[in-house]
């Protein structure tokens, strides 16, 4: 009994310091705050997958499951900002609306705020035990950023993105889903 509490703990206290190194990186998005986010977010997944036969209860499962969602939000927006700055070797221009600039003109805006639509909807799909709401939410994505998906650099730009934000949002929504034991 003892060792299932120390567990909880140590995985709320680890979870909470994903969502907190989340915000950091989101406040920072260079790549060492985003890597201690990943790691946080990593070590609490991992700790989450740990089997340990006991229910948490729902206060300690709601908590987490709350770090987890803030992480998923929060944190998907750097991953993706230095998941394109590596894929692009840094020559890509970041425009005032969230966008990238390309020859000239920012396009894909509202970068930003459809991040984190996008990944509070992934996350809480997968949260609710409804995967199959991916494809919807991927569908939608794509649907609505057709028209601006043009050239090819932004198409690559376009699917890191997304992939470095779904991955994200779906590792931080698998620690609340493996923390209900």
């Amino acid at each position: 009994m003892i060792l299932t509490v120390l567990y909880l703990v140590l995985l709320v206290l680890v979870t909470a310091g994903a969502a907190a190194l989340s915000v950091l990186a989101w406040m920072r998005p260079a790549l060492p705050f985003a890597a201690a986010a990943g790691g946080a977010a990593a070590a609490a997944l991992l700790l989450a997958a740990v089997p340990t036969g006991d229910d948490p209860g729902f206060a300690i499962t709601a908590l987490i499951t709350v770090l987890a969602l803030a992480a998923a939000i929060v944190g998907g927006g750097p991953a993706a900002t230095v998941a394109l700055r590596l894929a692009t070797h840094g020559t890509v221009a970041e425009g005032a609306h969230g966008g990238i600039i390309q020859d000239g003109s920012e396009v894909l805006r509202g970068g930003t705020a459809i991040g984190i639509l996008e990944r509070l909807a992934v996350a809480a799909v997968i949260v609710a035990g409804f995967p199959e709401g991916l494809a919807v939410i991927v569908a939608i994505k794509g649907v609505g950023r057709f028209s601006e998906l043009d050239s090819a650099a932004i198409r690559e730009r376009f699917i890191i993105g997304t992939f470095a934000s779904f991955i994200w949002a779906a590792a931080c929504a698998g620690i609340a889903v493996l923390a209900r034991g």
